[in-house]
């Protein structure tokens, strides 16, 4: 876990060298520095001085996330074999069992993790670098199989070297197997937990590590197919600072977040509560107020709402999440590329009940408004979008959506990695999902960019909301050339709720304060979630493939 040192000099007097009790200081392998192995310990194995996070022994991993006395040990009487006959091989394999007291490179079993029974796997950096044989191979896979069968939820803590040379093809096949066991335990509607660690290479990163439902990571883990080394021999160059670590994979959008070792055990367990909810929950009717729904009553032009649903001070996104919602863990990536900032998405209760929710997010100043790309996504924002939407679907969860974009982004990389595609999968695939859907406009519904996250058992506009074609400006310039006609041309489309709600388009109208902000959402708060809970009360009742026909007749009539 620690570079060994047997002593630390206290004086330059090698005649005179006092000795502190071997075990009692360690030297930090990242800042160098003499530390207190005890207090390392205190400090869940990370270093006091530097952050830096140790490698943790398998059994100490799972007492920090299992409750106590909870873990049954699975399949112990497997036997490495020698495939290749390599020399020293059956030596080296005793020496490890001794040294760490484990038949092989991963622990696995069964625990409760805040009373829910999951199982678990642990593999242990000690044990020829965690590195993937025939046996470890073996163990994952009869774990995954039996948690198949007994329909419990995975959790594995990645930690490897990848493949085991010593084994040669033997090794690699077991990429193959345990993907094939973690695909039968997906289509079996379970739940799979993935943790990277430090490090999470080779075939282990290309095969079980990168394949969870929710793929957490540790820190400043080095995660990657090929090494630093043999990238660095390949291309000729010196690799940037961070390059492969977690913060990294969290930017180009491979993990959903990044935990810190003390909160691992909490993030664990909301996780694991969010998925272990009865398939036919009560959906918790909201607390009865005095407050009345109120009627929209307000005259105003189709372009005065237009410069309402751009006001920088109206609710956001992230508002409605923050305000509507319990428990929310947000989830980043498409798995692809990257993590789009421009959309927000994750897990939360509703009512008492999981849901989906995802949420086009822009800025209340220019600062957020940079970090959100102006509410405009790119094609790995509606990437995210899809995914989490899928994953709702697997897990039976209601699907919530909060629009309010200009516009999906125009740009080069918008084009090069396929904004037009990224639409047409969202709507393709949304059409036929298993699961209520309801979206919401509460600003401005700009085009394809806005209809990619509408194709909804329902739609709904806030009174000063706007849903269009493309935004009045372009619609001036294309039809009359003359972009400054845009007041004009908001008149002609029709693209406020009152005129959709005619159309057909939608199918509710929320009514705004005079001065919507932040400060004054509690009347529309209050509608919401009385609407939303009816919504949920209403099509929670329908089957799948009721849900997916009636979606379809929706679009069908238009």
């Amino acid at each position: 876990m620690f570079k060994k040192n047997t002593y630390i000099s206290l004086t330059e007097n090698s005649s005179k060298k006092p000795e502190v009790p071997e075990g009692l200081l360690k030297k930090c392998n990242a800042c160098k520095s003499a530390i207190f192995a005890q207090d390392v310990k205190n400090a869940d194995y990370i270093c006091p001085k530097c952050h830096n996070y140790f490698r943790i022994h398998a059994r100490h991993r799972i007492e920090m996330v299992a409750d106590e006395g909870s873990f049954e040990e699975w399949n112990t009487d497997l036997v490495t074999r020698n495939p290749l006959h390599y020399k020293g091989y059956e030596e080296k394999i005793k020496m490890m069992q001794e040294k760490t007291g484990l038949d092989e490179a991963v622990l696995t079993g069964s625990a409760l993790v805040h009373g829910i029974k999951a199982a678990i796997g642990v593999c242990d950096s000690r044990f020829i670098m965690a590195s993937m044989g025939e046996v470890v191979g073996e163990k994952i896979t009869r774990m995954v199989e039996r948690a198949t069968e007994e329909k419990l939820p995975v959790i594995l803590f990645a930690c490897s070297g990848g493949a085991r040379m010593q084994e040669g093809i033997v090794s690699l096949m077991q990429m193959a197997k345990t993907s094939a066991a973690l695909k039968r335990h997906s289509d079996a509607g379970l739940l799979y937990i993935s943790v990277l660690t430090n490090p999470t290479t080779g075939g282990v990163t290309a095969s079980f590590a990168m394949l969870g439902d929710v793929i957490l990571a540790e820190p400043g883990a080095l995660i990657g197919f090929a090494g630093p080394r043999v990238i660095e021999q390949t291309i000729g160059q010196k690799l940037p600072q961070g390059f492969q670590r977690s913060e990294f994979l969290l930017e180009h959008g491979f993990i959903d977040r990044i935990v810190e070792r003390k909160e691992m055990r909490t993030v664990l367990e909301n996780i694991l509560q969010m998925h272990h909810t009865a398939q036919n929950p009560v959906i918790q009717k909201p607390v009865q107020t005095v407050e009345k729904e109120r009627q929209s009553v307000q005259e105003k032009d189709a372009w005065e709402r237009v410069t309402i649903s751009r006001k920088n001070d109206r609710p956001v996104g992230q508002d409605y999440i923050r305000i509507l919602f319990s428990d929310f863990l947000e989830f980043h990536g498409d798995r692809c590329y990257g993590d789009d900032t421009a959309i927000i998405g994750g897990i939360a209760r509703f009512a008492g009940i999981p849901v989906t929710v995802i949420a086009q997010a822009k800025g209340k100043s220019t600062k957020e408004n940079v970090a959100h790309h102006f509410g405009m996504p790119s094609p790995e924002g509606y990437r995210k979008a899809l995914r989490l939407m899928k994953q709702a679907e697997k897990f039976k969860r209601p699907i919530l959506l909060f629009v309010d974009t200009p516009g999906a982004f125009c740009g080069i990389e918008a084009e090069e990695r396929g904004q037009g595609e990224a639409i047409a999968r969202n709507l393709f695939e949304m059409s036929s999902m298993k699961v209520p859907i309801l979206s919401v406009v509460i600003g401005e519904g700009g085009s394809g960019g806005a209809l990619a996250l509408a194709v909804a058992d329902e739609v709904w506009m806030l009174e000063n909301a706007i849903y269009s074609v493309l935004s009045p400006e372009g619609f001036a310039s294309i039809l009359w050339k003359d972009s400054k006609r845009a007041s004009e041309a908001a008149a002609v489309m029709k693209l406020t709720a009152a005129d959709l709600k005619k159309l057909g388009v939608i199918e509710a109208v929320i009514a705004e304060p005079e001065v919507y902000t932040e400060e004054t959402m509690q009347s529309v708060v209050f509608v919401l979630q009385k609407k939303i809970t009816e919504f949920l009360d209403t099509h929670c009742n329908f089957s799948p493939e009721e849900l997916a026909a009636q979606r379809y007749e929706r679009f069908r009539k238009m």
